[in-house]
């Protein structure tokens, strides 16, 4: 009763007061906030409410809106006339309003550098898209968000414009032909992958993974990589690493004018020639470059150490948080829709496939829940120099192309609460870039083995383990459909097909009794459970730095030998199967 009475007693108070007058005294108790630092969180939402009530544009409401944006963001605000400020020790927001209330222009403007138009702001404002506005603009103060004093900041900036100028010039050193055929090529082999040029209110951004069957089809991507409106659109299917800097605990060397000589020229390896940081200036500053991860990768432990070896500079770990590989991978791929059941320490994963057949998927706990499966999502890679780049980029996309196969097992999209299912299969892991992938052989009681080794972003090899298998060329077959489709359950369905085919095929006696050899020298003697036995594990996969795995030869099938699907979803048009050769500094 007495909360009611208070609520009353307000409405009584604050009946005949203006909106004009309700919002000066909301804006004047978000000034007396206990937080000097920023306002009071209750009563900014207030604020935003009674905004949003008010539809109808006027210049006071537009103002008092930016205002609570700054404010919120921790940025100073003030205006004259027409025009608003939204200020930051390194940059500032021009945003000139009609006297309407609408949005004329918005600027940006660097330290020491002329305000420059922002169509991509701009269109936010007019669009009263606020939200958006606001996470550009937290995203805008974290890129100049530059530690240290005004002196640091500014060589800071100088250092930053440096990196950007020589990462600019690498994206137009020729890569290999075979590698950036087509812009995909160039996204998922280009030495920096595919460069968007930094701009006032958008930092140097690097793509360099097309995620299979979302990426852009025949789209042009000329101009700016389809200007912001496209990238936007095409951002949950492209990874992007945004260069910036950030604060470090520790000094670091870092240039302050360009480490490319003139002209630019390739080694002898065919990777960029740097000039050493001790023949051009330098400063010693307490920040490092940073590549920030859009959006976040699961990344392995031991990944996140050779990250450390390629750049000399430690990942810290006190901010991240460590689970198996599986379970952050299948939680950034979830949805509403996804059907994950946990049992018996299991994760099963219920996919419909596009022919309407049902396949289950098991994750065995115990399996992935290994020191080797530990793994942390990565927002940012702190680096030095230049030359780290492409090597960083080429690990990155090693780690995507694994966590896309993981993914693939509890696709969203295909996912079905069906509890009968056509197929089961069991999904372990090997090593830290192979798995195996066991099921139960069309027509016959006995188990199969599949091992899947990701040699690297682009060449997958696969080799099929089975009592009776009667077919040698298999391994090439469902290698060259792996690598196409980047998907287990596209793969599966079709080596489950083709063994369907053969073993419902007449065999002539010669051919079976050479194919009975062959298996009893490839196939190792599985256990009840149908699992592989280590010593045959090792003996079938050649040693890799982090364990086991195969090598990766070129293989060799015609496109006609592909299912139709599969070669519809081919994600990367134009990439031959097999070893594509990157430079790594």
């Amino acid at each position: 009763m007495n909360g009611n009475t208070r609520i009353s007693n307000l409405r009584c108070k604050f009946a005949e007061k203006s909106w004009n007058d309700t919002f000066q005294l909301v804006r004047r108790c978000m000034e007396k906030s206990r937080d000097e630092s920023k306002p009071c969180e209750l009563l900014g939402r207030s604020l935003e409410r009674l905004q949003e009530v008010l539809l109808a544009p006027s210049m006071s409401k537009m103002k008092c809106r930016l205002e609570m944006i700054a404010k919120q963001q921790g940025m100073g605000f003030h205006f004259t006339d027409a025009t608003c400020y939204l200020t930051a020790d390194l940059f500032y927001l021009e945003v000139l309003l009609l006297p309407s209330g609408e949005v004329q222009e918005v600027k940006v403007a660097p330290h020491g550098e002329h305000p420059v138009p922002s169509d991509s702001l701009l269109h936010l404002l007019r669009s009263d898209n606020f939200a958006d506005f606001s996470v550009r603009l937290a995203e805008l103060f974290a890129r100049y968000d530059i530690p240290g004093d005004n002196e640091t900041k500014s060589k800071l900036l100088t250092s930053l414009k440096s990196l950007w100028k020589d990462l600019q010039q690498l994206s137009e050193m020729p890569n290999e032909p075979k590698c950036c055929e087509t812009r995909t090529d160039l996204i998922n082999s280009g030495r920096v992958g595919f460069l968007m040029a930094g701009k006032q209110d958008h930092p140097l951004s690097l793509y360099f993974y097309i995620y299979p069957n979302d990426g852009p089809k025949n789209c042009d991507l000329n101009s700016d990589f389809l200007a912001f409106k496209g990238l936007s659109e095409l951002k949950p299917a492209v990874q992007e690493a945004q260069v910036t800097v950030g604060a470090s605990a520790l000094t670091h060397k870092l240039q302050t004018t360009s480490v490319i000589p003139q002209p630019p020229r390739l080694d002898n390896q065919g990777c960029p020639a740097f000039v050493a940081l001790a023949e051009v200036p330098t400063e010693m500053l307490p920040a490092c470059f940073l590549l920030r991860l859009k959006p976040p990768i699961p990344v392995l432990s031991s990944f996140v150490e050779r990250l450390g070896h390629i750049t000399d500079v430690t990942v810290p770990d006190f901010g991240l948080q460590w689970a198996p590989l599986p379970k952050l991978v299948m939680k950034g791929s979830a949805s509403a829709n996804s059907q994950s059941h946990p049992l018996d320490k299991q994760e099963i994963f219920t996919l419909l496939l596009a022919d309407g057949g049902v396949h289950a998927y098991f994750l065995p706990e115990s399996a992935w829940h290994v020191p080797t499966q530990r793994a942390a999502l990565m927002d940012s890679v702190p680096f030095t120099h230049p030359a780290h780049v492409p090597a960083v980029l080429e690990l990155l996309r090693h780690q995507c192309a694994v966590n896309t196969l993981l993914s693939s097992c509890s696709d969203p999209h295909s996912s079905s609460p069906a509890s009968v299912c056509d197929l089961y299969f069991e999904v372990r892991p090997e090593s830290t870039t192979s798995l195996s992938v066991t099921f139960h052989q069309p027509r016959a009681d006995s188990l199969a083995v599949l091992l899947v080794n990701v040699s690297n972003p682009r060449c997958i090899t696969c080799k099929l383990f089975g009592a009776g298998i009667p077919d040698p060329t298999l391994d090439k077959y469902i290698s060259t459909v792996m690598t196409s489709c980047m998907s287990i359950p596209a793969t599966m369905k079709a080596l489950y097909s083709r063994l369907e085919e053969i073993t419902t095929a007449p065999l002539s006696t010669s051919h079976t009794a050479a194919t009975e050899a062959e298996n009893d020298h490839l196939s190792p003697v599985m256990d009840a459970d149908g699992q592989l036995p280590a010593a045959s594990q090792s003996a079938a996969m050649p040693e890799h730095s982090h364990g086991p795995g195969s090598a990766c030869s070129a293989v060799s099938v015609a496109p006609s030998e592909l299912s139709p699907e599969i070669n519809a979803g081919n994600p990367y048009p134009g990439d031959p199967v097999g070893v594509m050769a990157n430079c790594q500094s």
